[in-house]
């Protein structure tokens, strides 16, 4: 996941998306019993962290709080402000974007699995059928932009220009056989702009959301061979070592919630292979 970059007037409007009660003033981070207060979105981060907080946490000594959001800011923002203690949602060039744009300063602790990003339709069922001068809607903000983009020239539809990486934008792109027309739109958005585009480019989190399965939907994913979008724990630079953080983050990783992940998500969700 990446670091929404958007206009002023765009995040106040993502003010209003938190889930109910969720945002950054219904809790406060480590309440005075130790609890371990962690924003994600619902899915599948606010899934993982909920069995874990059911099934795992109490016997590991931890008590944790999650809190749910709908869009990809505020959880950052939160947790730069002090008012969750970790967040669970994004990938590494993401938070390195979010950083960089917002002056925050958090940092990964853990990566456990990597959600698939994929390419949806309800127009075709390949993607190999896109007509020309098809409008594919892909995120608007940097980094999942560029991840979108990747995706779609790695499927064949368009080439980029050699090193644009995951800042990559339209105007990047140096071949579009087809006449590709690219709709920018918030990621929440995007399940819901599909019966209004030829295709969409669709985070997991979002897509599960909505019902949308990368193994069985998408008519394009991506894969998980040497695949840099794996979602991270990530903290305030210097809790790090919190041994609620180091807690959480063991189990993460652990047997018991990777088995969960490959019961639960059956593929459209991948634990990260640890040597």
């Amino acid at each position: 996941m990446r670091t929404t970059v958007i206009t002023a007037a765009a995040a106040a409007v993502a003010l209003g998306l938190t889930a109910c009660g969720s945002g950054p003033d219904s809790g406060k981070g480590g309440g005075k019993d130790g609890t371990l207060v962690v924003g994600a979105t619902a899915v599948p981060a606010g899934e993982v962290l909920t069995y874990i907080k059911d099934h795992l946490a109490a016997r590991a000594g931890l008590k944790l709080e999650i809190k749910e959001f709908t869009d990809y800011v505020l959880p950052n923002t939160a947790l730069q402000e002090g008012s969750l203690d970790a967040n669970l949602y994004q990938n590494q060039p993401y938070l390195d974007d979010f950083n960089k744009s917002r002056g925050t300063d958090l940092v990964s602790v853990v990566k456990p699995y990597l959600p698939p990003m994929g390419v949806y339709s309800h127009k075709v069922k390949a993607v190999g059928r896109l007509a020309d001068g098809a409008t594919v809607a892909v995120p608007n903000d940097t980094t999942n932009e560029g991840r979108a983009l990747e995706l779609l020239a790695a499927g064949g539809l368009i080439r980029l220009r050699a090193g644009a990486g995951t800042d990559a934008s339209p105007a990047d792109v140096t071949a579009n056989p087809r006449h590709l027309k690219f709709r920018e739109l918030e990621a929440a958005q995007l399940p819901r702009s599909l019966d209004d585009v030829d295709a969409a480019v669709i985070n997991n989190n979002f897509a599960q959301d909505a019902g949308l399965n990368p193994t069985k939907d998408a008519i394009l994913a991506e894969s998980a061979k040497n695949n840099p979008y794996a979602n991270l724990l990530a903290v305030k630079r210097g809790n790090e070592k919190d041994p609620r953080v180091q807690k959480l983050a063991r189990l993460l990783v652990s047997p018991e919630v990777r088995t969960f992940i490959e019961d639960k998500y059956k593929g459209s969700v991948l634990p990260v292979t640890r040597s």
